[in-house]
């Protein structure tokens, strides 16, 4: 018997991916529901070779539902996981709402799949960071390898990761800047066509950004609390696709051999890594894929044991949705959740 998903927030750029992905990896689905809020009710989405139309949350009877992947931002979840989630589903969200509620698991599959079992404390399990997502995936077999003590990390963050209004802001700033038209500033601070924007999220009491304290905290919650790390967070003009500039510093020697060998049976992690003219992965190779790519993998000389890298993922899909997914697979998998019994 095959499982029923609702995906709540499904017009979205989120959404939307996770709907293609659940066809891509034939999820064992007996039915896929689309759910948004009112005013996107009867819109269609596609969903494999099916078109579905887009039904209201508002009043929607989540009962029969076993799986619901929430991808409609913070408040929406804070509202309705806890209602979708007494209704019997298990509620996998991908805003920031429940990341570090100590009952919620916080989860990566390649990075710490057994977590999902905690799900059972409030029917919710959550997403990281799209910029978490990634790091974590090539920090986990490396910290298993040699003992991660340090990470300092800079994000290179497409603006899909600020929803389709970011999306739409590059476009029509480029459309614009070409035509010697007006430049409209109006998702981000300051102009992001032809610019970078040190800013994402809301700026904190000590300076950093909320963006570089979720990549602190989630990173802790996920691989290790004792692990340090230091952010610096940057919107820059590329429509899809996450790069980070990674260094890192261990409490055991590690070469840039063992770190080439382990990355390249790690789970989720592709090594593209030649010394040569464009021998490294870009946002442009990763966009579409499912891998988190590693690539210019060198000696730190600044400190003992010290590595530094470069790594690209596609934010909407390892960064959101398909972690969602494979969240959803790994509770399967693992037995931990049945389909309900359809009425005859």
């Amino acid at each position: 018997m095959g499982y029923k998903v609702a995906v709540v927030g499904a017009t979205g750029n989120v959404g939307r991916e996770m709907l293609e992905i659940l066809a891509e990896r034939r999820f064992p689905a007996d039915e896929v529901v689309a759910i948004a809020s009112r005013r996107s009710m009867g819109v269609e989405v596609s969903y494999g070779e099916k078109i579905l139309k887009v039904k209201a949350i508002e009043h929607y009877d989540f009962s029969d539902v076993d799986i619901c992947l929430m991808s409609a931002g913070g408040t929406v979840s804070k509202e309705w996981s806890p209602k979708i989630a007494a209704a019997g589903a298990v509620v996998i969200d991908n805003s920031s709402a429940w990341r570090m509620d100590p009952d919620v698991p916080l989860v990566v599959p390649e990075v710490n799949a057994d977590a999902v079992a905690g799900f059972t404390k409030k029917g919710i399990i959550a997403n990281p960071n799209c910029s978490t997502a990634q790091l974590v995936v090539v920090l986990k077999p490396l910290h298993d390898k040699a003992r991660i003590k340090r990470v300092v990390v800079s994000t290179y963050q497409s603006v899909s990761g600020a929803g389709k209004d970011g999306m739409d802001e590059l476009d029509r700033q480029t459309k614009s800047l070409y035509s010697l038209g007006d430049v409209e500033v109006k998702k981000f601070p300051k102009r992001i066509a032809f610019n970078v924007i040190p800013e994402i999220d809301v700026f904190m009491e000590d300076g950093y950004t909320k963006e570089e304290w979720k990549m602190v905290a989630e990173t802790k919650k996920i691989l290790d609390p004792k692990i340090k790390l230091t952010a610096t967070c940057v919107r820059v003009p590329v429509f899809v696709g996450h790069s980070e500039a990674v260094t890192i510093e261990f409490e055991n020697e590690i070469t840039v051999e063992e770190a080439h060998e382990v990355l390249r049976t790690a789970p989720g992690v592709l090594v593209i890594d030649r010394r040569e003219p464009g021998g490294y992965a870009t946002p442009l190779e990763a966009a579409g894929e499912d891998a988190t790519y590693v690539s210019r993998v060198r000696t730190d000389p600044t400190v003992d044991n010290g590595l530094v890298l470069w790594c690209v993922s596609d934010n909407l899909r390892k960064g959101a949705a398909l972690n969602a997914i494979q969240i959803a697979e790994a509770l399967i998998n693992r037995k931990l959740i049945q389909a309900k019994k359809k009425a005859a």
